[in-house]
This record gives C-alpha cells, sequence and structure tokens, in this order.
C-alpha cells in the first residue's frame, strides 16, 4: 500500500510543481517521477528489509543476499532512466519486465507467509496476494502508458 500511496502522492505534486514551472500540465511526465519515486521508495527496502527480502526467494536462487542488492540498485537506476526522455521506453520496457519477474517471489513469499519487513514467517499469507497482484498489475500499466505508449 505504501509503495501506491508514494505513487500517487508523487504524482500529484509533480502535476504541480510541472504546472507552475512551466505553465502547462503534463501528465505523463508527472506519471513517470511518481513511479521513479515509487521505485526508489522500493528499493530502500532493499537495503532496509535485505535479510526479510532475501527469505522471498526460493531456494533455488543463489546468492540471495547480493540479488536484492542487485535488484535494489537496479530500481533505482530503471527510476532514473525513466526521466531521460531518450532513455524512457526502453526503462518502461525494462520495469514491466522487472515487476513481472518479482511476481513469483511475491507469490513463494505469500505462500511461505514471509513477512519481509520483520524476517518472519508470520506475514499475511496467500490474502496478501489479492492486494499485491492487482497491484502489480498497475504498475505495469502505468508504466506502460506514461514511458512506453506516449
Amino acid at each position: 500500500m505504501k509503495p501506491l500511496i508514494v505513487l500517487l502522492s508523487v504524482f500529484l505534486i509533480s502535476i504541480f510543481i510541472i504546472k507552475l514551472a512551466f505553465q502547462k500540465y503534463d501528465l505523463f511526465l508527472s506519471a513517470r517521477i511518481g513511479m521513479c519515486a515509487m521505485l526508489f521508495f522500493t528499493a530502500i527496502g532493499h537495503f532496509a528489509f535485505t535479510k526479510g527480502m532475501a527469505m522471498m526467494l526460493p531456494p533455488i536462487v543463489p546468492l540471495k543476499t547480493e540479488v536484492i542488492y542487485l535488484t535494489g540498485f537496479l530500481e533505482i537506476l530503471l527510476g532514473l532512466c525513466l526521466l531521460i526522455p531518450r532513455l524512457s521506453i526502453y526503462s518502461g520496457w525494462a520495469i514491466i519486465l522487472f515487476l513481472l519477474l518479482l511476481l513469483p517471489a511475491n507469490i513463494y513469499a505469500a505462500i511461505k507467509h514471509i513477512d519481509y519487513q520483520k524476517a518472519t514467517y508470520d506475514g499475511n499469507g496467500l490474502v496478501y496476494l489479492w492486494f499485491r497482484i492487482p497491484l502489480q498489475i498497475f504498475f505495469i500499466v502505468w508504466t506502460y502508458i506514461s514511458a512506453i505508449k506516449i
């Protein structure tokens, strides 16, 4: 829920700042700024909750801690690239692929009841997916419309 709040809040604030600065609305740029902020926000979790996020990866994945750090840096990089006009389309596609690749980890974490913030096995379980999967789809559509379909 917090990433969604960050995305929408920064999007709305960006609309007004861009209007004040350039005397025009640029909803697509505001949407990309919101997505960038959301990716930065979620990247912080990779560094603050590394142990719990590593628990979200199935046993088959090697070097779990390194993967978590790498994906955190990747989120920051992709978010920044969204703001560079000639890279935004490529970044958009990479974010969509990234979000699709995260889905199995979210499903695994839900099945195992992982609470990534506490690094415990007392999370919400499958109920979490009723919110997470539609949210993931929303982020994919948001990215597509703001970075690729413009």
